[in-house]
């Protein structure tokens, strides 16, 4: 039989043309002397010898060189095992040493025609079964198949433990047209590291995986195979009632952590715990805070630790810094079976350009835009996801739903956001590209988003998706159906530099921006807000929240108190980085762990049980959380005071005869008799006061109830007259 054969620039097989030119390696059918057979071909380039050991009748076929390559043929009898694939090839070195193996090539596609379209359609949103690297059984036979998508490439191989990093020897079968390169390699096991080396015409790179499950520790970058479906879940309570719940009407507040620098672990080299170790850990102080929901700053893989995780390579693989992909399932599971959610901040605005990532993945701008006008951010350094293109779409929104999928995460908080949204995001006029329509919105991003939002809500009603969008963009969080990008919540960002702003500022001055603290509400219902206090606060100089208060040292834990009263009591869900609730006066640094030492002092102790009790009340009050996106839930009783830098406003649950009164004073002055108007007749109590000497304060607090008298004040025909205490608030409620 004449065949051609060609070799990459690494002495791998890429092409053969033969009698039968599709499928040359592997056992195909043929006619010889008249009769059916199966002709065996096998590329064993490090072979002398070669045969095919058929176990079914305990002997070896000889395999004659076809090419001077390593290319090895053999005619066999035609029979279930040799059409199964069960046959062995066995060879022998230079050495004369053997070997004997499974033929990869012997075994179908895993993949069907209907995956092939689906993949292409840009909606396979269970790709992550079908790419990467997949434990399968095939006949009988267990292995893992390889899948990638690289259609521009000239040849793609497996390379790892189990070929010595040799790209010689499991070259991988290009399926049509669709750009999916595959091959089957039966024996392998869970555990094992791999590459896929590609050739893209000019040079050779070893590329990790899209869809890997796990890699190595960095600075190292091999991917390793793993089974994700050997982990016993023990939270289907947690799951079925979280299906079943409105999430908007119900408390949330957010304890945002860096897993890294939250605590340290003083015996391990590398200073950072388990993700078994941190679930505990972290549990037990999440219910010590009342908290509802832990949030996680990016743990998908990430080669760079400085990066915070935000510049991924691995979208599917939680980094293995703190342990395997089972510790991170067990990791969501206990915070599950303790009631605590699990959120996770996911990057689909870019990725960085190491060289074994996603960039230039095929020889081409596969993932990202080739127009750097469109493809690369100038702030950051990183490439921009090309969102219009189907397998890009599809690779990012089945990335999304694998989390939920297979680590049951509760919700993710979108980072970038606005960076999408813009052609022109952070670009000078003559450094982007207008829309079709000659804008400046980016259309295919925001399809894109609004395709996410609907699967995700639609696959596993429950979740949250959260938009950190810093611009005027309007109905990020509305449904798709009317216009909007489909997020459960959107940050506030204007609340958080309004607030931050007014309250770094001297109190004598604060009567001259009333207006900062009061503006949020013009706005509070437009969108599903939650109000973030994130580590973007307290990094780059910032300083620590507790070091931008101002005043003496009283003071600036009592504005610490008083911004923590004025958040938990504003409409909108609730979010605060880790470290803000000890006082911490340190800006946050990745490289440390949190100031642990300072709960020593009556004053950071106080702030920590302070957020404490701030949790409780918001959980166990109604109106402190079902209403938070309807001026139903809300009504001012004096937002006019700027003279006394004072405000006043009620929060109101769904019965509307259920409600709580909030009274902030942003000034170091005791208000003796402070008279506010209430909505109804009868008796007050105080059920909280950020100046309790609970929480290190000057105790400046209402110990008996208070009754309304019938006069009038702030437009009602009751009021009540109260002690507000200095740079204080008090939540009163109806007995």
């Amino acid at each position: 039989m004449r065949t051609n054969v060609t070799l990459d620039n690494m002495g791998a097989l890429i092409e053969c043309r033969s009698e039968d030119p599709y499928r040359i390696l592997g056992p195909h059918p043929v006619k010889h002397r008249g009769e059916p057979a199966i002709a065996v071909r096998a590329y064993l380039p490090d072979s002398e010898q070669a045969w095919v050991f058929h176990p079914g009748h305990n002997n070896a076929l000889p395999m004659r060189r076809i090419h001077p390559s390593g290319l090895f043929e053999a005619i066999c009898p035609e029979d279930e095992v040799m059409k199964s694939g069960q046959y062995q090839l066995r060879t022998s070195d230079q050495s004369g040493k053997m070997n004997s193996v499974r033929d990869p090539y012997a075994f179908p596609s895993f993949f069907t025609d209907y995956d092939l379209y689906l993949l292409g359609e840009g909606a396979h949103w269970k790709s992550y079964d079908k790419l990467g690297a997949q434990i399968r059984t095939v006949n009988g036979v267990t292995g893992v198949n390889f899948a990638v998508w690289a259609p521009n490439a000239k040849s793609v191989a497996v390379v790892g433990q189990f070929n010595k990093w040799d790209g010689r020897v499991h070259p991988m079968r290009r399926l049509a047209s669709s750009g999916i390169w595959e091959v089957f390699i039966p024996d392998l096991k869970a555990g094992v590291q791999y590459k896929y080396r590609v050739n893209q015409h000019d040079r050779t790179v070893d590329k990790c995986d899209p869809y890997a499950f796990a890699a190595e520790v960095p600075p190292r970058t091999a991917n390793i195979v793993s089974d994700l479906s050997t982990y016993t879940w023990n939270d289907a309570e947690y799951m079925t009632q979280r299906g079943q719940q409105n999430q908007l009407e119900r408390p949330i507040s957010v304890y945002e952590v860096h897993l890294g620098s939250w605590k340290w672990n003083t015996e391990s080299k590398s200073g950072w715990f388990n993700y078994r170790e941190l679930a505990h850990q972290l549990v037990e102080y999440c219910q010590q805070e009342n908290y509802t929901h832990i949030e996680l700053m990016p743990i998908s893989e990430h080669p760079f630790t400085g990066s915070w995780g935000y510049q991924a390579v691995g979208y599917f693989a939680a980094t293995s810094r703190y342990g395997t992909p089972e510790d991170f399932m067990y990791f969501v599971d206990y915070c599950h079976q303790h009631g605590l959610g699990v959120l996770i901040d996911w990057v689909p605005a870019h990725f960085p350009k190491d060289d074994h990532g996603l960039r230039q993945f095929d020889g081409t701008s596969l993932y990202e835009h080739e127009d750097p006008r469109k493809g690369e951010h100038p702030d950051w350094g990183t490439l921009i996801f090309n969102y219009g293109r189907n397998e890009v779409k599809n690779f990012l929104i089945s990335n999304a739903l694998f989390w939920f999928d297979k680590f049951h995460i509760d919700g993710l908080r979108v980072d970038a956001v606005a960076s999408m949204l813009y052609l022109d995001y952070s670009r000078k006029h003559d450094e982007w590209v207008p829309n079709e329509y000659g804008g400046r919105e980016n259309i295919e991003a925001i399809s894109f988003l609004r395709e996410f939002n609907e699967q995700s809500h639609l696959q596993y009603p429950g979740i949250l998706t959260i938009a950190e969008e810093s611009t005027a963009w309007g109905g990020v969080s509305h449904p798709t159906s009317t216009g909007g990008l489909g997020f459960s919540l959107k940050w506030n960002m204007g609340w958080m530099n309004d607030t931050l702003r007014y309250m770094r500022k001297d109190p004598v001055h604060r009567k001259y921006h009333h207006g900062e603290l009061t503006f949020s509400l013009i706005y509070a219902f437009t969108e599903n807000f939650c109000l973030p206090l994130s580590h973007d606060e307290v990094v780059h100089g910032k300083g620590s929240l507790l070091d931008q208060m101002p005043g003496d040292l009283w003071q600036r834990f009592a504005n610490l108190r008083l911004l923590y009263a004025y958040m938990w009591s504003h409409p909108g869900k609730k979010l605060l980085f880790m470290g803000g609730d000890i006082a911490q006066w340190n800006e946050w640094n990745a490289n440390g762990q949190l100031q642990w030492d300072l709960l020593e002092w009556e004053s950071h102790k106080g702030v920590q049980q302070m957020i404490s009790d701030l949790n409780a009340m918001y959980r166990h009050e109604a109106s402190m959380h079902e209403v938070d996106f309807s001026g139903n839930g809300f009504e001012w009783i004096d937002c006019d005071n700027w003279e006394a830098s004072v405000i006043a406003y009620a929060r109101k649950g769904k019965d509307p005869n259920d409600y709580t009164i909030t009274i902030c004073n942003f000034t170091p002055v005791v208000y003796n008799g402070y008279r506010i108007g209430v909505p109804h007749a009868g008796s007050y109590r105080e059920i909280f006061n950020s100046d309790n000497s609970r929480y290190a304060g000057s105790n400046v607090i209402n110990i008996d109830e208070m009754e309304s008298a019938p006069i009038a004040w702030n437009g009602r025909e009751n009021s009540i007259a109260l002690e507000v205490p200095p740079l204080g608030c008090v939540v009163l409620k109806p007995c």
